[in-house]
């Protein structure tokens, strides 16, 4: 399973999507978008949106600390 969440440093969110992961004992890349702009463009032309959390589940995007649709996901 491939799990990417980006982030920003300043995202309350950001914060609970990751602990929410490692709760489930889910591993993941965290990237920072608010320090790598190529990062940021990626999460963009993926997403459509430029707020964060975003969550790249196995290809599929999640905006927002969405957990039924993280957990529908992660297959949990």
């Amino acid at each position: 399973m491939s799990v990417t969440v980006y982030t920003s440093s300043t995202c309350p969110w950001c914060v609970k999507a990751k602990q929410y992961l490692s709760s489930k004992g889910v591993e993941y890349k965290e990237v920072n978008v608010s320090l790598d702009m190529q990062a940021a463009r990626e999460m963009i032309e993926k997403s459509g949106q430029r707020g964060v959390p975003v969550l790249d589940i196995n290809g599929q995007i999640v905006v927002g600390f969405d957990r039924p649709k993280i957990d529908e996901l992660l297959g949990q």
